[in-house]
C-alpha cells in the first residue's frame, strides 16, 4: 500500500545538481524531499566518476613523477602495486564524502527516499522500493536525474568490455587495453592504466585528441602521450568480436587493422537520463538532441517543475549542475536568481593537465569573430622548468577593440587550479591589460596567463613580443 507524503519541493535525482538544490532549498526555508534511486547521495560523479577516477589519477601521477625524478638525479625502485589497497583507499574517499552528504542531508532535515521516482501527474510523483511505494505530493519538482554512458551500436556484451563505472572498478589491469574515445573520460582512464602496466591504444574518430578543445592546447599533450601509447586520430571502430583469446577488434579510416585486446573501454560520451521517470506525465518535450528545455531560471514548459544538469545540455560537468541546482532553489524560493555564466571551464586531469573556458579559437573562426591572441610557452617559465613541467602553454583571447577577454586555456601542470583566474577575469569584463597589470608572485605558474595577457598587449619582457605595436596604457 502506498502512503502519501506531502512536501514543498520534491528533488528527483541526489547528484551534484539535485542534492545542491536540496540544501540550499532547505537552508532558505522550504520543506524538501530528495529522491535517488541509488544507496547513496553524490551521483555519478561522486561514486562512479570524478572522484574516484582523480584518485586513481592521483595514484597513476605518483608513478609517473616517481619514475620521471631520475632526470633530476633522483632514482626510485620500480613501483609495487597492490590493486585491492588502490581500491579501498578509493573507497574509503568515496564513503567519507558520501556519509558527509548524509549527515548534511539529515542536519537541514531533507526527507530523504530511497527509490525509484515516476511522475504520475503534474503535482504527484510516485516512490518505489523493496519497502514499499511512497506518494509524494509536491508544490515544486526538480528533475536531476543526469547522465549515463553512451554505447557503441553493435557492441556485444562481455565483461571485458568497459564503460567508465566498470574501469573505475580496477577489478585488473589488461596487457592490451583498447580505449575507443580520445576525450576526456578516455585519456583520464588510459593515464591510469598506463601507469599501472597497460600497454595503451587509443581511437579517436576526429582528428585531434579532446576534441572541443582548440589544437594548440592539446598538442603539447598529444606529444608526449604518442611516445607511450599507440593513437590512432580519424579512426573508427567497424567491428568488436569477445573470444576466448580476448576482444577482436577491427579498426577503420586512417588506421585500418584488426587486433585482439584483453579489454575494451568505450569512453564516446555520455547520454541524459530523460526517460523512465514519467516525463510524460508532465507533458514535457524533449529538444532536439535529447534533453529538456528550460529557461535562465531552470525552469521547464511546466512552470512549476524545473531541471538541472546533464538532462538540460551540455556541457555534462558537476559544477555546472550544483550552480544551477542553486539557481533552482533559490527561484522556487522567490529570490531573483537566473543561470547566467559568461564562462564554464572545463579541466582534463591528465598529465599534463588542459583546461580551457570561453570562446576558443575553434568557435571565434566558426562565428566568424576576430580576436586577439595572446600564448606563451611554458618553456619560458622559470617555474615550469624548475618542476619538471616546460611542455605546455597559458593562452587568452581578447576582443581587438576592447580588449576585454573572450576566452583562455592552458596546458600545463596544475592547469585545472590556474584556469579560475581566467574565469573570475571575465565574468568580471576584465582586460588584457587588466590581467597583465595584476601582480602575480614570481616564480609561479600561474604568472604564465599574465605573460599571455602581455604578449596581447605588447608589454612582455620575458619572451620578445609579438611584431605588432604594443598597446599604451
Amino acid at each position: 500500500m502506498a502512503h502519501d507524503l506531502t512536501t514543498q519541493l520534491a528533488v528527483l535525482g541526489g547528484g551534484p545538481g539535485g542534492y545542491t538544490a536540496a540544501f540550499r532549498a532547505a537552508d532558505l526555508g522550504l520543506s524538501v524531499c530528495l529522491i535517488e534511486q541509488g544507496g547513496r547521495l553524490g551521483g555519478v560523479c561522486l561514486n562512479v566518476g570524478c572522484i574516484p577516477s582523480k584518485t586513481l589519477l592521483h595514484a597513476a601521477s605518483v608513478i609517473e613523477e616517481a619514475r620521471d625524478a631520475a632526470a633530476f638525479g633522483v632514482s626510485f625502485a620500480p613501483p609495487r602495486i597492490d590493486l585491492e589497497t588502490l581500491r579501498s583507499h578509493k573507497a574509503r574517499i568515496v564513503t567519507q564524502l558520501t556519509t558527509g552528504l548524509d549527515s548534511l542531508c539529515a542536519a537541514r532535515k531533507i526527507t530523504r527516499l530511497t527509490g525509484h521516482g515516476a511522475f504520475v501527474d503534474p503535482h504527484t510523483l510516485l516512490v518505489s522500493s523493496q519497502e514499499g511505494d511512497v506518494r509524494v505530493r509536491f508544490d515544486h519538482a526538480i528533475i536531476a536525474t543526469g547522465s549515463r554512458p553512451a554505447t557503441l551500436p553493435g557492441c556485444p556484451e562481455d565483461a571485458r568490455i568497459w564503460d567508465s563505472t566498470a574501469a573505475l572498478a580496477l577489478t585488473t589491469v589488461p596487457k592490451r587495453l583498447l580505449v575507443i574515445g580520445a576525450g576526456i573520460i578516455g585519456l583520464e582512464m588510459a593515464q591510469v592504466y598506463r601507469a599501472l602496466g597497460a600497454e595503451i591504444t587509443v581511437v579517436e574518430p576526429q582528428n585531434q585528441i579532446i576534441p572541443p578543445a582548440d589544437r594548440d592546447l592539446v598538442q603539447p599533450l598529444f606529444l608526449k602521450l604518442k611516445k607511450t601509447y599507440r593513437i590512432c586520430t580519424e579512426t573508427r571502430v567497424a567491428g568488436m568480436t569477445a573470444t576466448t583469446n580476448g576482444i577482436e577488434v577491427t579498426l577503420a579510416g586512417k588506421t585500418d587493422a584488426a587486433e585482439l585486446f584483453d579489454a575494451v573501454l568505450v569512453a564516446v560520451g555520455r547520454r541524459p537520463n530523460t526517460e523512465n521517470f514519467g516525463r510524460e506525465a508532465l507533458g514535457i518535450d524533449l529538444d532536439g538532441r535529447g534533453f529538456i528545455p528550460v529557461d535562465d531560471r531552470q525552469r521547464t514548459a511546466v512552470p512549476h517543475v524545473y531541471a538541472v544538469g546533464d538532462v538540460v545540455g551540455d556541457p555534462m560537468l558537476a559544477h555546472k549542475a550544483a550552480h544551477q541546482g542553486k539557481v533552482a532553489a533559490e527561484v522556487i524560493a522567490g529570490h531573483a536568481s537566473v543561470f547566467a555564466p559568461r564562462a564554464i571551464p572545463s579541466v582534463a586531469y591528465t598529465s599534463p593537465e588542459i583546461a580551457w573556458m570561453g570562446l576558443s579559437e575553434k568557435e571565434a573562426a566558426q562565428q566568424g569573430l576576430a580576436v586577439d591572441k595572446g600564448k606563451f610557452p611554458w618553456g619560458a617559465s622559470g617555474r615550469a622548468l624548475s618542476a619538471g613541467a616546460g611542455t605546455g602553454v597559458s593562452k587568452i583571447l581578447c576582443d581587438p577593440d576592447s580588449g576585454r577577454l573572450l576566452g583562455a586555456g592552458i596546458c600545463g601542470q596544475n592547469a585545472g587550479e590556474l584556469i579560475h583566474e581566467a574565469v573570475l577575469a571575465l565574468e568580471m569584463g576584465a582586460t588584457a591589460e587588466d590581467i597583465g597589470l595584476t601582480v602575480h608572485a614570481h616564480p609561479t605558474l600561474a604568472e604564465t596567463l599574465a605573460f599571455a595577457a602581455e604578449m596581447v598587449t605588447g608589454s612582455i619582457t620575458d619572451v620578445l613580443p609579438p611584431k605588432k605595436p604594443a598597446r599604451t596604457r
